[in-house]
């Protein structure tokens, strides 16, 4: 992989409200199947794997294929989701609650609330950027 492409990637950390905040911002907009969510109970990790919109850079709209990593997860819930694990999702934020709860939206509906140890999330960029056709819209 060339330089560029290497710097154009991200990889952060939260490990308070305000790195969440962050990480719930540039993964606004991921979309993802329903089936590129998975939770491994041994290592108390859930790994969601998406096509990032790549808000720090939207003047040149692009996408980059990101993982958005959970650790120290003890319990995983989930609200409406899809019954299809082909079923396109749209990732809308990520927050956090009485500081072991997190909430992770999507536009459909469907929710994942997780009871974590400590907050310890990643977001890592796993390729380089492509072209996007638009901009995300949000309604007023």
């Amino acid at each position: 992989m060339n330089e560029q492409a290497q710097q154009e990637r991200l990889r952060l950390r939260a490990e308070s409200a305000d790195d969440l905040a962050t990480i719930s911002a540039l993964v606004q907009d991921m979309a993802l199947v329903a089936n590129d969510i998975a939770f491994d109970a041994r290592r108390r990790r859930l790994v969601i794997m998406g096509n990032r919109f790549r808000w720090e850079a939207a003047a040149t709209p692009s996408r980059i294929r990101s993982a958005l990593r959970f650790d120290c997860v003890e319990r995983v819930q989930h609200k409406a989701m899809p019954a299809d694990p082909t079923t396109v999702l749209a990732l809308l934020a990520v927050t956090g609650e009485a500081g072991d709860m997190l909430n992770i939206a999507f536009a459909n509906g469907t929710t994942l609330r997780l009871k974590v140890e400590a907050l310890d999330v990643t977001l890592e960029d796993v390729a380089g950027p492509w072209g996007a056709k638009s901009v995300p819209a949000h309604g007023d």
